[in-house]
């Protein structure tokens, strides 16, 4: 055989062979290196070996005894049930597998003790280990090699644990020596981390529970580390380009600007180095804003002027943020996270009129129809009467209403450009786009933003917002490369909405309490995971719920319909009704979570409220309580798993969004939280968001500490290090966001 490394193909290893090698590689274990870092996703501790008398049903035990008698016998369906008694000086237990006769013939023939692994359960006659894992002993080395803390490897068909535990132990044996750890030893002892060959072998072959847990820490916190570089070089590589500086102090004093006649800025090549564009423009295009800032009115003033309410503490400091990366000549990257109803769009008001005031067009690109729109009525309310013109950009417009937008937008007239991913079409053409805000960022891809940045000027400023509260740890690795501002405060006079769990058994007292309010004048919602019925799934439907309401108990009232099956135009009339308060209550889907603002609309009930997220359960919550009245938001469910029962009660129990959002990772971890939200960040083979949060705020912190150092990795020391990183990126630069 050729010389051992760890890219030998791991059908050399001992108990694999070119047979079981297919089924190795389903799991992606092609070479030793593979098998080495195929880790254990849990443990069995088959260390106590009670008297059998003392096993109970329900427990996962090892027994040890003498084997007394072997017999099968087949069902009446044609399989073989093979049945071992084994007894110990303290009682007996039966071990069972099914049509496997080669079992048999190795049993049968055996006098002496076995040791076996498994779950009790009850039987006919007595306590019973069905299809449990067994070794024959012909020593006391066999039994101790069995008794031990035993690995339990991720699998599949056709590949059983004592192969893969065979193949991994093989690896350690035999392969372990030629790994370098490719952590610097100054980092492993500054971490008090163990060095990586030693964890290897403990986390495969744990000597013992402490060595084991210890031998994870420091496979966690690698794992995180090379994630947090990656996301560390790249913010650090984000503010090495050149960007637009804008004239943000001078604004604030009110200072009388000239127009930018020639601007350098830096556009990425993806190819070659960043080459410097210049673009000519005259004057006449700046003369609206202008002659705000030749009045000599301060920047803050100017918003005093827009805003018709005053801007919280943390609203102000979030500006002050974003406002301190639009002034520095490096392209902004920020991220700004805010509970429903907390104020973000004055925000990215705020920062778009800075950007329209030093001579730059701004686009905000929501990710529906409905939100774009209610989002230009508001931002075109807030600027219309300072003189800045803003565009709305949406599939739906016709082509009369879409040719004087793109007319507008690329003479530079719109100052301020509001649409869904329309705005990234080919034939939008912008004439100075500086700052790039992307609402509900998750909902769209790295393509479509890059796409959004590329249409700008030399490189612009980017503002991406979500309502969706994200815990901590998921932040760190979905958006660690973006600078991360919180809004954590709420407008004052708003009522906390009220939040109540009942069972379907309940409806009629609820639909009793929607009439009172509706007959006080307020509106309601009725919120369905489903729009119409499925055989496949028993869920409240909303054609089925709007047709029932109409035509029973609600008959005197003027009940609307929304669904995202309906054409654009026909949810917007919908809409419009709702707002105008031609209706009294709207049923819906969850089309209605994002972006919808009726302050009038002062009770939410949501139907199969188990079959949806906590996250989404608040988003729902988030569309009420948007006026001075109080709100309700009313669950009905038939919670009957524990998991359901859990989230209903962490919503009556908080409005925290962030709480919530805590809540909701534990419950259904980060996979299913954040869906495809992002490229392969979660992909872990070891660590858990959960249960190894501080463990990645330490990784964060040493990446962030190497980086400033070291940004490119170059020195020797993290020579291992930048490899890792590479390889990393490598495997998800194929993976983007959908």
């Amino acid at each position: 055989m050729a010389e051992r490394t760890l890219q030998t193909e791991a059908q050399f290893l001992k108990g694999v062979g070119p047979k079981i090698a297919p089924a190795f590689a389903k799991l992606g274990l092609y070479t030793v290196g593979d098998v080495l870092y195929h880790l254990p996703r849990r443990y069995e501790d088959r260390t106590q070996i009670p008297p059998i008398r003392l096993v109970r049903p329900g427990q996962h035990v090892t027994i040890r005894g003498r084997l007394r008698s072997v017999g099968a016998r087949p069902t009446r369906g044609g399989m073989v049930i093979l049945k071992a008694i084994v007894e110990d000086p303290t009682g007996c237990v039966a071990l069972t597998w099914f049509n496997q006769p080669w079992i048999k013939r190795k049993l049968e023939n055996y006098d002496g003790e076995i040791v076996a692994y498994g779950l009790a359960k009850d039987a006919d006659f007595g306590i019973e280990i069905s299809s449990p894992e067994y070794e024959l002993i012909e020593d006391e080395e066999d039994a101790a090699d069995f008794a031990r803390i035993v690995p339990v490897y991720p699998s599949t068909e056709g590949l059983p644990q004592k192969t893969v535990r065979r193949a991994a132990r093989a690896a350690i044996e035999y392969y372990l020596s030629l790994v370098e750890d490719p952590m610097p030893p100054s980092l492993l002892k500054q971490e008090r981390l163990r060095p990586l060959a030693w964890c290897l072998r403990e986390i495969h072959q744990p000597s013992s529970d402490a060595n084991r847990a210890e031998a994870r820490q420091r496979l966690v916190f690698e794992e995180f580390l090379y994630l947090q570089l990656s996301l560390a070089m790249k913010r650090a590589e984000t503010h090495q380009e050149l960007g637009i500086a804008f004239p943000i102090e001078a604004l604030k004093q009110g200072a009388m600007l000239e127009p930018p006649m020639a601007i350098e800025t830096a556009k990425p090549n993806r190819r070659k180095a960043a080459v410097v564009v210049k673009e000519e423009r005259s004057t006449h295009l700046f003369e609206p804003e202008l002659a705000a800032m030749r009045d000599g009115v301060p920047l803050w003033d100017q918003i005093h002027q827009m805003l018709p309410f005053e801007l919280t503490g943390a609203q102000r400091r979030v500006i002050e943020e974003i406002w301190g990366d639009m002034a520095v000549p490096h392209p902004m990257n920020r991220l700004v996270q805010g509970d429903v109803g907390s104020g973000k769009t004055a925000v990215a008001a705020c920062a778009m009129l800075a950007a329209v005031r030093a001579g730059y067009q701004t686009a905000l690109m929501a990710p529906t129809e409905i939100l774009a729109e209610q989002h230009f009525a508001n931002i075109h309310g807030l600027f219309e009467h300072l003189g800045i013109l803003v565009a709305l950009l949406i599939g739906k417009q016709n082509s009369k209403e879409r040719k004087r937008a793109l007319a507008l937008v690329e003479s530079g007239e719109a100052k301020v450009i509001i649409g869904t991913h329309a705005v990234i079409q080919e034939e939008v053409k912008f004439d100075r786009l500086g700052l790039a805000v992307i609402d509900e960022q998750h909902r769209f891809g790295v393509l479509q933003r890059a796409a959004l940045r590329e249409k700008g000027l030399g490189n612009p400023d980017v503002l991406v917002m979500t309502a969706t509260p994200i815990p901590r740890t998921l932040t760190m690795t979905l958006y660690g490369d973006l600078d991360l501002s919180v809004i954590d405060e709420m407008p004052p006079g708003r009522k906390p909405i009220k939040t109540h769990a009942k069972s379907t058994m309940d409806r009629d007292s609820v639909y009793e309490g929607v009439r009172k309010l509706v007959t006080e004048g307020r509106q309601a919602y009725f919120v369905c995971p489903m729009v119409s019925e499925s055989e496949k799934m028993q869920a409240q439907a909303a054609e089925d719920l709007h047709y029932r309401l109409e035509n029973g108990v609600f008959h005197d009232l003027k009940i609307g319909l929304l669904h995202g099956q309906m054409k654009g135009k026909d949810k917007e009339a919908v809409m419009e009704q709702f707002r105008r308060h031609e209706l009294d209550i709207l049923v819906s889907t969850t089309v209605i979570e994002v972006g919808v603002d009726v302050p009038n609309s002062s009770v939410m009930v949501i139907e199969d409220a188990n079959r949806f997220g906590l996250s989404q359960l608040h988003q729902l919550r988030g569309r009420v309580g948007r006026g001075s009245a109080q709100s309700y938001c009313i669950l009905i469910s038939d919670a009957r798993n524990a998991d359901a029962r859990e989230r209903m009660d962490v919503m009556v129990e908080t409005t925290d969004g962030f709480r919530i959002a805590e809540a909701d990772l534990r419950i259904r971890g980060p996979g299913e939280m954040a869906g495809t939200a992002q490229s392969g960040n979660r992909d872990f083979k070891i660590a858990d968001l959960v249960q190894d949060g501080k463990l990645l705020e330490t990784a964060r912190q040493a990446a962030l500490r190497i980086v400033d150092t070291d940004p490119h990795l170059i020195r020797p020391e993290n020579r291992g290090l930048r490899i890792k990183v590479q390889e990393r990126r490598s495997q998800t630069a194929v993976i983007t966001v959908s």
